[in-house]
């Protein structure tokens, strides 16, 4: 069992927990793209490892180790994504495959490295919290765009990274962190909205305006 594998398994998992989803053996092969067959095995083994806690039909849960192990990974990944941008000048859209790939072969030591040339950031690109060096992971409240309201004027605090092509997207309305948005229009059929970025007026799609992630000014 490679450690790389061992990773993008309780990655997989600690993102479905933190979405409230359960899991199961199917919903971990769906993320992963592989049997489930090899999910159960590979369960059976983390959970040995004392990485989770597993019973038949039940799915599975982290443990605080498995917990651990994750956050750790997110730090290195979220790092990762800030150092591409900032130092590299890649283009939000375009971390996410490489900071997969980085998040694995990352010693301590060039962790420290990277986190210090950047200046200890908080967050990353996307606006999702970077967990600190001792594995806690600030909690910051914020809503979907979709939730509100015509009238309501916020502030953008994360978009998802699930969607590169929807990063595009946001970037080409002029969607920024911290970037201030005005709700012109809400349709109640489907709940995609007009909204006012500056001076300039656009139509998002109920898909968009469920990506951005915003607090009220």
């Amino acid at each position: 069992m490679s450690t790389i594998s061992t990773e993008d398994y309780i990655k997989a998992i600690y993102k479905l927990e933190v979405r409230g989803e359960k899991a199961t053996t199917s919903a971990l092969a769906s993320q992963l793209g592989v049997a489930d067959a090899s999910i159960t095995d590979m369960i059976k083994k983390l959970s040995d490892k004392g990485l989770l806690h597993y019973e038949r039909y039940q799915g599975v849960e982290l443990t605080q180790q498995g917990v651990k192990m994750a956050l750790g990974i997110l730090r290195r990944h979220r790092l990762w994504e800030m150092f591409l941008v900032e130092f590299l000048a890649y283009s939000w859209d375009k971390v996410h495959d490489e900071a997969e790939r980085l998040e694995h072969v990352t010693s301590a030591e060039l962790e420290h490295a990277i986190d210090t040339a950047l200046g200890h950031p908080t967050g990353d690109p996307h606006g999702d919290e970077i967990p600190t060096v001792d594995g806690k992971l600030p909690n910051r409240s914020c809503t979907a765009l979709a939730a509100h309201e015509a009238g309501d004027v916020v502030r953008v605090l994360r978009v998802s990274d699930e969607d590169s092509a929807i990063l595009q997207h946001a970037a080409s309305l002029g969607v920024a962190l911290n970037s201030r948005i005005t709700v012109k229009q809400k349709m109640p059929f489907d709940g995609s909205l007009t909204i006012k970025i500056g001076k300039k007026e656009h139509f998002v799609s109920r898909q968009v305006a469920d990506s951005i992630f915003v607090e009220r000014v």
